[in-house]
């Protein structure tokens, strides 16, 4: 009886941590809404502004050097004013940068827009996996840091099914909607929505626990953890954060210095993992993948369709790495995924070596064309099942608490400025060299990511946050 009563008493506070965690979350869905609304407007702003290949790669990356900039700052920000308010000011940006974009009347404003969003967006995406990660339970936490991938994937799955829908409502992105605004002003004028719902979100949930623990608001703390995280004993709970933070200071540079060409060797791990991320080319297909398969003979409704059918994947293979990821464990998720992303995008780059034409004239010869998109979805299906969700896992856990702040700003500026490279060179790349070669790039990183875990990835399953010492990279257990 009594276990069954513990047992009772635990499970509500888990399913609190559900919730809350869900809310935090809701930053990740900006952050799929914004890599994906692009989209469908990229076309249109390229007619609408008479932009070339240059201005055009850089009105699409230009965000994502504001995400760097805001991922950079979001830990210190995080550590002075506290998560919840620093998710409402990533909210308030993003609304901000929803309207001016919508309104933009000139290359540099949209610019300007594009940037302040960025800037939102990079705090999000720091701050929801350290808060999930904060908040949920060591034997569910994977799962919930999950949450944070399922997010984005639910984000690019929803703007590119709103895109579709009010470019097919008006006839093509570039025809007037309401009010005599073309479609694509729509596209950016609906992320008003998903950012009034993060910012009133984030303003109902606790702050996080080791937050008030750094604050001295140790009987706050306790509470939450109790009452959220399903800790049986808050108060000792609370005394374990409070030594492991004892030696923390103001975030800086010293907390991840090491030997390593300066940097502590799991800061090295965290760096090139997200690079690799975004090395495999996962956002090459979701910024422009109307525009893919429209050079290769879609038509823009075809295009639209595909795109959204390919987001729908990416959401159920997040749900699916979601339910193994506590269970199988990460470093086994993410050499499989590295295997099946490598062959998939090894197939996709043989079908493009068919094309035939140049240009905007492009078209794959059958059955090249259904090769190239069963290959590219596959891509998808091994990157949700691994690599999407575990990175943002990995991120908010395998760090010392003395040295998480700073590692996961870093980490995370890595992702976003490697997002940056791939995006603002994939369109002039594609002229230059053909998709063939980049795929095969992408292919080739796939295959590189595999061998990295191999030999330098830490298993992390299972394991609290203070038990997180930095020195097992030199070790990773390749059973688990």
């Amino acid at each position: 009886m009594a276990d069954a009563a513990s047992r009772k008493d635990v499970s509500s506070p888990h399913g609190k941590a559900v919730g809350v965690s869900i809310a935090a979350a809701v930053g990740g869905f900006l952050f799929g809404f914004d890599s994906s609304v692009i989209n469908g407007a990229v076309d249109s702003l390229g007619s609408h502004f008479h932009l070339g290949d240059f201005l055009s790669g850089f009105v699409v990356s230009i965000a994502l050097l504001g995400c760097a900039v805001g991922a950079w700052y979001a830990g210190r920000l995080a550590d002075g004013w506290g998560r919840r308010n620093v998710m409402v000011l990533g909210a308030a940006m993003f609304l901000i940068s929803s309207v001016g974009s919508a309104f933009a009347f000139s290359v540099p404003d949209l610019l300007v827009w594009r940037v302040i969003g960025g800037l939102g967006i990079g705090i999000a995406s720091v701050i929801a996996p350290a808060y999930i990660s904060e908040v949920a339970p060591a034997s569910g936490r994977g799962a919930l840091g999950s949450l944070q991938q399922l997010a984005i994937t639910i984000g690019q799955l929803v703007v590119l099914s709103s895109n579709k829908g009010l470019a097919g409502a008006a006839g093509g992105a570039s025809q007037d909607l309401w009010f005599g605004m073309p479609a694509w002003r729509w596209m950016f004028l609906v992320g008003v929505i998903p950012a009034v719902a993060y910012g009133v979100l984030a303003m109902m949930i606790p702050e996080s626990p080791r937050y008030l623990v750094l604050k001295g608001q140790f009987d706050k703390a306790a509470g939450v953890l109790e009452r959220i995280s399903g800790e049986p004993d808050g108060a000792k709970k609370v005394e374990e954060i409070r030594s492991t933070l004892k030696k923390e200071h103001k975030s800086s540079f010293a907390d991840i210095r090491g030997s390593k060409f300066g940097l502590h060797p799991i800061v090295w791990v965290g760096i090139i993992m997200a690079a690799f991320q975004q090395l495999v080319g996962i956002n090459a297909i979701f910024y422009y993948s109307t525009t893919l398969w429209k050079s290769v003979g879609f038509s823009e409704s075809s295009s639209f369709t595909t795109s959204v059918i390919t987001a729908g994947i990416n959401v159920v293979m997040t749900v699916v790495a979601m339910l193994f990821v506590d269970r199988v464990g990460r470093r086994r998720l993410l050499t499989i995924g590295s295997i099946g992303m490598f062959l998939s995008l090894a197939l996709t780059a043989v079908a493009f070596s068919q094309q035939q034409g140049s240009g905007d004239n492009v078209s794959l010869p059958s059955p090249y064309g259904p090769l190239a998109l069963v290959g590219a979805n596959a891509f998808v299906v091994f990157f949700a099942l691994s690599w999407g969700p575990i990175l943002w896992i990995m991120l908010a856990e395998m760090f010392p608490n003395r040295m998480r702040a700073m590692a996961l700003a870093i980490g995370t500026a890595s992702n976003w400025i490697f997002n940056f490279i791939v995006t603002f060179s994939f369109e002039p790349m594609t002229r230059q060299v053909g998709l063939s070669w980049l795929y095969g790039a992408f292919a080739f990183f796939a295959l590189l990511s595999f061998f990295f875990v191999l030999r330098k990835v830490p298993e992390t399953k299972n394991k609290t946050l203070e038990s997180m010492r930095g020195d097992t990279y030199k070790r990773p257990n390749a059973a688990t």
